[in-house]
């Protein structure tokens, strides 16, 4: 099956080669004959996606120009709301609600003339290294049945991989992009930290969420990219940097670009293949003339601690709202307030989700704040620190995602630690704020998927988007 990309879109549909509608359906039909045993999407927007189609035939039956996403089948994680389609984040304490309001990310895409497929799954309220957590089932990598497609973003990773959307939007809290794309072999990029609007993202740590997209190449997450960023009055965080010509970057020669190479990326639990990957796309880079060189940030061994610390305490506050009494599930049978408050969230959400509001409510209580969220928000500025001393000397940083490929469905979930270990490459850069991308570079003797990350600095992502363009075309190339 060829993959279609958004150029190629856009291209067929101007030549009136093919109709929106027509890749719609197409996609739609996809879904239905393969998404029974990868279980990516939640719910579909059948009805909302082909008004858009049918807007997008019009202009082109006219000749009007096309909208950079014109006719683009693009799938939206079940984390961002979307009128008219369930936002369930995975759990069932928000099952049967609808939203009343598009998030900003979606209003972006169709505005730029995206086709909105549907919503897709995740792990419940983003938490999860494996997708595994959803109250809906698990995901299955599209490359690898038998594996997990990574999370929480597995079903926006899993439905790129499997063709069933030309791209996604998915969320990276600590890795939540980077890994599944890694694991499931596509592009998936995370922004720079207020760089794309979170108005609308059902929060799980609202200092570390960021919206993201997925694609199969990076030329297409630059356009994704270009059409979602910007500033927005609905979400204060949101910057007004500039925003820079990404797709143009894509382009640009990677010539005397310095890149960083951290020493503490490298170590013990690295698997050799992955090692072996990322050291032949530093070879294509020095071959780009490239200057790669050591660098280190030594306080990495710190940033799963100070994650699962900061993460669980923002979320312990933000999911205080889901209490039964304004949307979603309420316990059938309570007698009092309290026992419904009680009853709902014991019923509605999934043991991941309790454990991290557990552990977030313990490090804000009396007598332990100091000692543990205040320590992980000092700890927070030197992990920032190490980066900005780092960018001083360097341009952009090439490390792995993850330590391992894909692990089997299953193989982690009884050891929450080992599956926190997980996200070791990907939780210092999102405590940063920085931008990072992950862009296949192989697979393993077994046919896995490996990828490679690319950091950039606060809003580098052309830079960035530059590196990681060199390392995918000497892969294809290859």
């Amino acid at each position: 099956m060829t993959t279609a990309t958004i150029d190629s879109v856009r291209t067929a549909i101007a030549a009136r080669t093919a109709t929106a509608t027509q890749i719609a359906e197409d996609h739609y039909a996809r879904i239905a004959a393969g998404d029974g045993e990868i279980n990516s999407f939640l719910a579909l927007s059948r009805d909302r996606a082909l008004a858009q189609a049918a807007k997008i035939d019009a202009l082109a039956q006219k000749g009007d120009p096309l909208p950079p996403l014109a006719g683009v089948p693009i799938g939206i994680k079940d984390v961002l709301t979307m009128t008219g389609s369930p936002a369930t984040a995975g759990s069932k304490i928000l099952e049967g609600y609808t939203p009343p309001y598009d998030a900003t990310a979606v209003t972006r895409l169709e505005a730029a003339g995206a086709v909105l497929l549907g919503k897709l799954n995740c792990d419940e309220f983003a938490m999860g290294s494996s997708n595994e957590n959803s109250a809906y089932g698990p995901v299955r990598n599209p490359r690898a049945l038998d594996r997990v497609p990574g999370g929480s973003s597995g079903g926006s990773a899993a439905a790129v991989a499997a063709n069933f959307a030309v791209a996604t939007l998915g969320t990276d809290t600590g890795g939540s992009i980077r890994q599944p794309a890694a694991f499931c072999g596509v592009v998936g990029m995370l922004p720079t930290y207020g760089r794309v609007s979170r108005y609308g993202l059902i929060a799980f740590a609202s200092s570390l969420d960021r919206v993201g997209p997925f694609a199969t190449t990076v030329r297409d997450a630059a356009t994704m990219l270009s059409v979602l960023a910007g500033k927005d009055a609905m979400d204060a965080t949101s910057s007004a940097q500039p925003v820079g010509d990404y797709s143009a970057a894509v382009a640009q020669p990677v010539k005397s670009l310095r890149i960083g190479v951290p020493s503490e990326y490298f170590g013990e639990g690295l698997n050799p293949e992955i090692r072996a990957a990322i050291e032949r796309a530093l070879d294509h880079l020095r071959a780009a003339s490239c200057e790669v060189k050591p660098i280190s940030l030594p306080h990495t061994r710190y940033a799963v601690p100070t994650y699962y610390v900061i993460a669980t305490a923002e979320a312990s506050a933000n999911l205080s709202r889901f209490d039964g009494v304004r949307y979603g599930l309420r316990a059938p049978n309570a007698k009092t307030l309290s026992a419904m408050y009680r009853e709902t969230r014991d019923l509605g959400f999934g043991a991941e989700v309790k454990r991290r509001i557990l552990l977030g409510t313990y490090v804000l209580s009396a007598g332990y704040y100091d000692a543990y969220y205040r320590r992980a928000q000092q700890v927070r500025t030197l992990l920032t620190r190490d980066f900005l001393s780092a960018f001083a000397q360097v341009d952009a940083i090439v490390c792995p995602v993850t330590p391992t490929p894909a692990f089997k469905l299953g193989e982690k979930t009884d050891d929450p630690v080992q599956m926190y270990l997980e996200d070791i490459y990907s939780v210092a850069a999102s405590l940063a704020g920085i931008c990072g991308i992950s862009v296949p570079c192989g697979t393993t003797a077994a046919g896995l998927p490996i990828g490679v990350q690319v950091l950039g600095p606060h809003f580098g992502e052309e830079t960035m988007l530059r590196v990681a363009a060199a390392i995918e075309s000497a892969q294809n190339a290859a």
